[in-house]
């Protein structure tokens, strides 16, 4: 295995962006701002029924837990959302080797991708 072979953790977070924004798409989110670049939070500003969401979008690897997220930078962003009647949501999404979670990830092999949903802040 190469370094080439190893997906940087912008690709994880394109990826994980992906996988949130489709999720958005199918509950009928509308798209309001798409940030995706990493530690730029919020990375999706969306309307629902008129309520304006900040969601946090945060890829990790196996053994990491997806739905563990940063509790400050949470406050900052609840904070921050309050001034426009926004709320806050996390997207944590996990990402493993398909056969063989103990495995680092590679470009080359399947993934596996441990996604529950948007979680309330």
């Amino acid at each position: 295995m190469t370094l080439v072979d190893k997906p940087s953790s912008q690709d994880l977070h394109q990826l994980a962006m992906k996988t949130v924004g489709d999720d958005l798409s199918a509950q009928g989110f509308e798209f309001v701002a798409v940030n995706s670049k990493i530690k730029k939070d919020p990375q999706f500003v969306c309307k629902k029924e008129s309520q304006l969401f900040f969601i946090i979008v945060k890829a990790s690897v196996y053994p990491s837990n997806p739905r563990d997220y940063d509790k400050g930078l949470m406050e900052k962003i609840r904070v921050h959302a309050e001034k426009y009647d926004a709320v806050v949501r996390f997207a944590g999404v996990g990402f493993a080797r398909a056969t063989n979670y103990e495995l680092p990830l590679v470009k080359s092999e399947a993934y596996a991708i441990n996604y529950e949903g948007l979680q309330n802040i």
